[in-house]
């Protein structure tokens, strides 16, 4: 399945007693695919993977996969700090039908960058389903370089990176030196436009459970030479992407619009906890000054 240019990240909706309410979940997936995303990422760091267990894991992937029944792409999020248990989710979820798999660089641990190959290297190899690294230093604590992730690129079903180091060179290097058809998707919804402009490929995404139309146009307009229609969508879409990822830790932010414009996802589970206050009010303030892309119908 073509996995597309801009997949959203998306968010796992829990009920009042915060357990994983996956009919929501069923809601919200195509809901999103309906307001421009191209496929989903399931149990990400915006799904709260975290504070998942493999099993609500493997069932959040079946319901979302049913939900979206082939209209765009599911990839799951399936990398952890631990290689076995990595491989093990990895074998599940792809039996479970996903399309493809989101592999974050281990966090807590630290790996060396031949560590780094490594673990990437067992999980591809112990499945057939297409791989995206995630490199995203600011919550691991160590940034994959760019040579590992050339390294990555020549393993045939490692198909791109999820890029959020926020370093133009190492991007630009990465898509100057691997094979035709790797791809690299913005990890930073802020850094979609400036990735693409080096030859970047689309985004894996926070802002479009909002506006996920306008970020689709953003990308076309780019790809079609409309570059000052771009730059402008962008530039209007700013404020609202700081405001979802400045004023708490994600996904708590993109929740509490969520729930604001009426599509309950419930609040996070501890130990993230609601926007309060003066953050509470930026959001609400910044939500209502956009346009608002997701159909609201429950």
């Amino acid at each position: 399945m073509e996995i597309g240019r801009l997949l959203t990240a998306m968010v796992t909706p829990f009920d009042g007693e915060g357990s994983v309410d996956y009919g929501q979940a069923q809601r919200l997936a195509p809901a999103l695919l309906d307001s421009g995303s191209d496929g989903l990422v399931v149990a990400g760091t915006t799904g709260e993977a975290p504070t998942l267990s493999h099993d609500e894991k493997l069932k959040l992937f079946a319901a979302v996969k049913e939900a979206v029944d082939g209209r765009g792409a599911v990839l799951a999020g399936t990398g952890t700090n631990d290689t076995a248990a990595s491989i093990e989710l990895s074998q599940e979820a792809e039996r479970a039908g996903v399309d493809g798999l989101l592999l974050t660089a281990p966090y807590y641990n630290r790996p060396t960058q031949e560590g780094l190959y490594r673990h990437f290297e067992a999980i591809a190899s112990a499945t057939d389903r297409p791989c995206v690294l995630y490199n995203i230093p600011s919550r691991t604590g160590v940034n994959m370089a760019a040579e590992t992730t050339l390294r990555l690129s020549r393993i045939p079903n490692i198909i791109g990176v999820k890029e959020a180091s926020g370093d133009l060179v190492q991007i630009a290097r990465i898509i100057d030196g691997a094979g035709e058809g790797f791809r690299v998707w913005s990890g930073d919804d802020a850094m979609t436009l400036p990735i693409l402009a080096v030859g970047g490929y689309g985004v894996i995404a926070v802002v479009s459970h909002l506006a996920g139309v306008q970020m689709h146009q953003m990308i076309d307009d780019y790809l079609a030479g409309r570059m000052a229609e771009a730059a402008r969508i962008h530039r209007r879409l700013l404020p609202l992407m700081q405001t979802l990822m400045t004023t708490a830790s994600n996904p708590s932010p993109v929740k509490y619009a969520l729930n604001q414009i009426g599509f309950r996802v419930g609040a996070p589970r501890l130990p993230l906890v609601e926007p309060e206050g003066a953050a509470a009010e930026q959001i609400v303030a910044e939500v209502r000054r956009q346009q608002i892309d997701l159909a609201v119908t429950v």
